[in-house]
C-alpha cells in the first residue's frame, strides 16, 4: 500500500468533536484517545449525547432519500473512491490502529486491507439485482423488490475497530441508507474518525454518515431514535441482549454478532508442529481479543501431551510489548478492567484443577500468552469467553465425544478442525456453528463471505457477500402492476 503523505487525520479538524452534517462540538463532552501500551493521551474525540444522536438521526432521515435516489453508478463511485483512500492513507491509519487499539502492525495492515476490500465489494451492491419477478394468479405483474431501509445504526467494538465498523457501514451506504456510527470510545479514532474522514474525502454527502462515539447512553439512543430502522451491533453477548431487547420493544430489526468460545479440534494423526502453530495463532492473535479467538482446544488423547508441550513452548517464546516501538507478537490488553477479568479467570481455572503450563502473569497491560491444560469441562476457563491470550486445553477419545463437548457450550461462532479431512467433514455436519474451518484455526473473515454465529453468538444474521448484505440492510416491498383498472364487485 502507498501513503501519499497528505494528512487525513489532522486533529485540528476533528479533535474533541463529533460529526453531524460536519464536525461540531459534542454536547456530551470529550473522550481521551489513550495508548494502552504507554498510557499516553494521543488526542480527544467528541462524546455524543442523547440529544446529539437524535439530531443526527433527524438529519440522516432528511439526507437519506436524496442519497438513495442517486444513480447506482454514483453511489458505487463513492465506495470505490473510499477503497482507494484506505490504500493511499494506509501508513497514517496503521499508526493509529497500532497505538490506539494496541495492535501489532500486521494486524493493523490486515484491518486496512480488509476495509478497502469491504468498500470494493460494497461498490458492486448498487448495481446488483434488487428483487425478483413473482408468479401471480391475477392478470398482473408481481414483483418483490428491495428498498433501502432508511437509517441504520452501527455499533462497533474496540478489538477490530476498523473492520467491525466498515463491514456494516460500507454495504449499508452502498444500498442507499444513511448511517449513524457509534464506535467504542476506547478506539473512536481508528474505528470512527478514520471512516468519517475517508467517506468525507470520497464525496459522501453531508448527513448521510454521522460519527457518534459514546457509552451505554449513546448506544441506547442510536437504537431508540425514531428514524432508525435497523441496528447492526457487534460486541459482547451481555450487551447484545440489551440491544436486541430494546430493538424488539421498538419493533426494529437488530443484527447481533456477539461473543464466541470457539473450538479447535486436533484429530489423531494431525501434524503437531503445524497444529500448535495454528492453535497459537487462534488463541494469541491480538491478545485473544477477537470474537473468533480459539477459546477451547480439544485434542485427541493420542497426541495430547505432545500438543500441550508444543503449544506451551510457542507461548513461552512469543515476545510481548509495545507494538509501536518494538517487533512483538502480542501488544497490550485494551484496559485494566479487561486485564483483571482475564487474570481472574486464569487464576480461578488453576484453583479448580487446571494445570498452568505457560504464562499466567502480566506486567501493566501486557499479559503473557497462557496455556491451561487438563481442564474439566465445567472449569470457568472452558465455559466463559475469556477475550484474552489464553489457550484452555482438554482431551477427547472419540468423535462422538468431541462433538458433544463442542456443542455443550452456549456459543456457536467458529470451529476449526485439524487433521483427517474425511473425519473433519463428518464433524462439520454435526457441530452447531456459524463457521467451520477444516485444517484452519478459528480466526478467519473475508468481505465476500457470510459471517455470523448461532446460539449466544448471535441471531443468525450474516455480514458479508451480496446476498447477506442485501438481506441485512434493505426492506422487501411487494409491487404489482395491471394494464388497466379491473372491475371490482363493489
Amino acid at each position: 500500500m502507498e501513503d501519499t503523505g497528505m494528512a487525513l487525520l489532522d486533529t485540528a479538524l476533528w479533535g474533541g468533536k463529533v460529526n453531524i452534517g460536519g464536525w461540531t462540538e459534542a454536547a456530551g463532552g470529550v473522550y481521551d484517545a489513550v495508548e494502552p501500551a504507554t498510557g499516553a493521551t494521543l488526542a480527544s474525540v467528541g462524546a455524543a449525547s442523547r440529544d446529539d444522536v437524535y439530531r443526527a438521526a433527524q438529519l440522516a432521515a432528511k439526507a437519506q432519500p436524496e442519497w438513495a435516489a442517486k444513480k447506482p453508478e454514483e453511489r458505487a463511485a463513492v465506495l470505490r473512491r473510499a477503497g482507494q483512500l484506505w490504500e493511499e492513507h494506509a501508513g497514517e491509519i496503521q499508526d493509529w490502529i497500532v497505538r490506539e487499539a494496541g495492535s501489532i502492525p500486521p494486524k493493523a495492515q490486515l484491518e486496512i486491507h480488509t476495509a478497502a476490500n469491504e468498500c470494493y465489494e460494497a461498490a458492486a451492491l448498487p448495481s446488483h439485482p434488487h428483487g425478483e419477478v413473482l408468479t401471480s394468479d391475477e392478470d398482473r405483474w408481481s414483483f418483490a423488490r428491495r428498498r433501502p431501509a432508511g437509517v441504520v445504526s452501527v455499533i462497533a467494538p474496540f478489538n477490530f475497530p476498523l473492520i467491525l465498523s466498515i463491514r456494516s457501514v460500507a454495504p449499508a451506504l452502498a444500498l442507499g441508507n444513511a448511517v449513524l456510527l457509534k464506535p467504542d470510545p476506547r478506539t473512536a479514532v481508528c474505528g470512527g474518525v478514520t471512516l468519517m474522514r475517508i467517506f468525507e474525502e470520497a464525496g459522501l454527502p453531508a448527513g448521510v454518515l454521522s460519527l457518534l462515539p459514546g457509552g451505554a447512553e449513546t448506544g441506547a439512543a442510536v437504537v431508540e431514535a425514531p428514524e432508525v430502522r435497523i441496528i447492526s451491533f457487534t460486541g459482547s453477548t451481555v450487551a447484545g441482549r440489551k440491544v436486541g431487547e430494546a430493538a424488539a420493544r421498538h419493533l426494529k430489526r437488530a443484527h447481533l454478532e456477539l461473543g464466541g468460545n470457539n473450538a479447535l479440534i486436533v484429530l489423531p494423526g494431525a501434524d503437531l508442529a503445524k497444529a500448535a502453530s495454528a492453535g497459537a495463532f487462534g488463541s494469541f492473535m491480538h491478545q485473544g481479543q477477537i470474537c473468533m479467538t480459539t477459546g477451547r482446544h480439544f485434542v485427541h488423547e493420542s497426541v495430547y501431551d505432545d500438543y500441550v508441550a508444543e503449544l506451551s513452548a510457542k507461548a513461552e517464546n512469543l515476545p510481548v510489548g509495545d507494538p509501536f516501538t518494538g517487533q512483538v507478537a502480542l501488544g497490550p490488553i485494551i484496559d485494566e478492567h479487561q486485564r483483571d477479568k482475564i487474570d481472574g479467570i486464569v487464576q480461578g481455572a488453576v484453583a479448580q484443577g487446571g494445570r498452568l503450563t505457560a504464562g499466567g502473569s502480566y506486567e501493566g497491560l501486557f499479559y503473557r500468552p497462557t496455556v491451561l491444560a487438563d481442564l474439566a469441562l465445567d472449569n470457568p476457563a472452558f465455559i466463559e469467553e475469556i477475550f484474552g491470550p489464553v489457550a484452555p486445553i482438554t482431551r477427547f477419545s472419540e468423535v462422538d465425544e468431541v462433538v458433544g463437548m463442542v456443542n455443550a457450550n452456549e456459543y456457536g461462532l467458529s470451529v476449526g478442525i485439524l487433521g483427517d479431512v474425511g473425519t473433519a467433514m463428518k464433524i462439520a455436519d454435526r457441530v452447531h456453528s456459524g463457521k467451520v474451518h477444516i485444517n484452519e484455526q478459528t480466526v478467519s473473515d473475508e468481505a465476500n463471505a457470510p459471517f455470523g454465529g448461532v446460539g449466544a453468538s448471535g441471531t443468525g444474521s450474516r455480514f458479508g457477500g451480496a446476498t447477506s448484505n442485501i438481506d441485512a440492510f434493505t426492506e422487501i416491498q411487494w409491487l404489482t402492476m395491471r394494464p388497466d383498472i379491473p372491475d371490482y364487485p363493489f
